[in-house]
């Protein structure tokens, strides 16, 4: 058995349907990424261990007033992200993010 945090599974859900209506936001995985964390960050978290828990707060995402919290703060998430983006150019790879993740800083020679 396992234990997970079921509101990052609505996050993600939630902002894949937000993300294929608007195009205005970035879609690469260091965008997504971040404006997953600062959505968690600001939602409480709903921890479940077996499939009859996780069943029971899949019942409990679908009242309205917590929908419209997850997408609240995904919103001004992505409001951030666009403002502060952390990746180098928009057109950016995703094979190009893992590179530049996982290498170190070059520094310059005077």
């Amino acid at each position: 058995m396992e234990y997970r945090n079921y509101m990052e599974e609505l996050v993600m859900e939630t902002l894949d349907q937000i993300l294929a209506y608007s195009k205005k936001y970035c879609n690469c995985e260091r965008c997504r990424l971040d404006t997953i964390s600062l959505a968690l960050n600001n939602l409480p978290p709903m921890y479940c261990v077996s499939d009859v828990g996780r069943a029971y707060k899949k019942l409990k995402a679908v009242e309205i007033q917590f929908k419209t919290d997850i997408v609240s703060e995904i919103a001004k998430a992505l409001k951030i992200v666009k403002k502060y983006p952390r990746h180098k150019k928009k057109t950016q790879t995703l094979k190009a993010t893992r590179q530049h993740h996982t290498s170190s800083p070059k520094r310059k020679k005077n």
